[in-house]
């Protein structure tokens, strides 16, 4: 690939990443295949090779647009944030707020908004270099805001910030989050920041961070269904500082939670089994559900790793603490007997069960809300998949049919992708009728975009 590379005046080696490079102990060529693919992630495919590499080195600065890739494939590789100032990189220009929290979100939100601005943020990167607040860096703290337009705040005021997130999520949950994200956005900007901006009794202004903490991380969520990662990492840093500043604990840990289940779902589990520990640990007082909630997350991410006893011993966690939730009354009543046996489906296909997984899928489905429509899509799908996996054509043909009378109510990048994903896998199997009859059938459905 020809690439236009701007000379540092004396061309002086960059010791920094010439450094960083040695650590990694790649060659050239691993180097620039790692940057090459993170660039595909983002939707940006490059075709670097060895000698750009090697000019890297000797003190040329990659164009401005390909260092943070190239800072992301390090962070992979050593384990651990590389900053601009370690790769001996200019500092970068500002890519997403990271200023005050409420004028961050103000930024960010607006961002969201601008239809003009989405192929933008698609091609934001999803970093495991982000650094990640602990609860004792935000408890309580909330630089002051300019005071807005909105004089005083109320309980009521709060209550309707909850209430529209609720209504939010039941949209998502029911519909996907291609609609209604902007829709989060907009309120984020023109209501919420406001409000957060306002006057009020301290317990009222703490309250009413703590639902704009719900409403960031719900925000996130759906970034992550339309597949945008990097933007959905933005809002959850947000759900994170917010929920500090109002002691928010539940929300604190349900964000660190979605961002585990966000990186072990795009394979980083590494940075997934981080980021489920520190949701676990910062809720030390965790009743039954939310512990299961907690350790089925981290009993996946452990399998990732292949990590066998320690995936075990989390799910063994999660159904005991589910059998004591279920024979309770509990507020946190969002992670169920479903979603625990999807994460039985996870760890036992993780662990190279195929088989077992597609018996707890199955079992997860039976227990499943059937009005939710957007995950019934996906884990039909991905049930497909495992029985297809297995030789089971007919089988896997009869589930994915399952999904595709759904797929048409939703509007979801997640359910897209496996709906792509389905045409790749019968393709090859046209031949038999029942894999040709659903093909026929999914043609006239899916967007022709999905279906190549």
């Amino acid at each position: 690939m020809g690439e236009e590379l701007s000379a540092l005046t004396n061309r002086v080696p960059n010791t920094g990443l010439e450094r960083l490079y040695r650590e990694t102990a790649w060659t050239l060529r691993q180097f620039a295949r790692e940057v090459n693919r993170i660039g595909t992630e983002r939707g940006t495919p490059l075709r670097y090779q060895e000698p750009s590499v090697h000019q890297w080195l000797r003190g040329y600065v990659p164009k401005e647009e390909v260092r943070p890739l190239i800072l992301e494939a390090l962070s992979r590789r050593l384990n651990r944030p590389v900053t601009y100032a370690e790769a001996g990189f200019p500092p970068p220009p500002d890519g997403f707020p990271d200023g005050g929290t409420v004028e961050g979100l103000v930024d960010l939100g607006r961002q969201d908004m601008d239809p003009s601005r989405r192929s933008v943020l698609g091609y934001s990167l999803f970093s495991v270099a982000l650094t990640v607040p602990g609860w004792p860096d935000v408890v309580g703290r909330m630089e002051a805001a300019q005071r807005g337009a909105i004089g005083r705040i109320g309980m009521p005021d709060v209550q309707m910030v909850i209430a529209m997130t609720e209504r939010v999520s039941e949209l998502d949950d029911q519909f996907g989050g291609r609609h209604a994200r902007p829709m989060a956005a907009a309120f984020l900007v023109n209501t919420v920041a406001p409000y957060l901006k306002a006057d009020g009794p301290e317990s009222v202004r703490r309250a009413m961070m703590s639902a704009a903490s719900d409403l960031c991380y719900l925000t996130g969520y759906m970034a992550v269904d339309e597949g945008l990662h990097g933007l959905a990492q933005q809002y959850y840093l947000k759900a994170l500082h917010l929920a500090g500043a109002s002691q928010d604990h539940l929300t604190f840990c349900t964000t660190l939670r979605g961002m585990s289940v966000q990186a072990v779902d795009l394979g980083h589990g590494p940075h997934a089994m981080r980021l489920a520990d520190a949701a676990a640990a910062a809720s030390p007082q965790a009743g039954p559900r939310m512990r299961a909630f907690l350790a089925g997350q981290q009993a996946h991410s452990a399998a990732q790793l292949g990590d066998r006893s320690t995936a075990l011993m989390y799910l063994k966690e999660a159904e005991i603490a589910m059998d004591k939730a279920e024979s309770q009354a509990t507020t946190f009543g969002s992670y169920n007997p479903s979603s625990l046996t999807y994460h039985v489906g996870q760890v036992r296909y993780e662990l190279g069960d195929l088989r077992g997984s597609i018996e707890a899928l199955e079992e997860s489905d039976r227990l499943r809300h059937h009005s939710l429509w957007r995950n019934r899509v996906r884990y039909l799908a991905m049930l497909a998949e495992r029985q297809c996996q297995i030789g089971h054509l007919e089988a896997a043909c009869d589930t994915w049919a399952r999904a595709l009378d759904i797929y048409p109510l939703v509007q979801s990048g997640q359910c897209d992708e496996r709906m792509t994903e389905m045409f790749t896998r019968i393709r090859p199997h046209l031949k038999n009728p029942h894999a040709r009859h659903l093909h026929e059938r999914a043609r006239s459905v899916v967007p022709a975009t999905l279906t190549a």
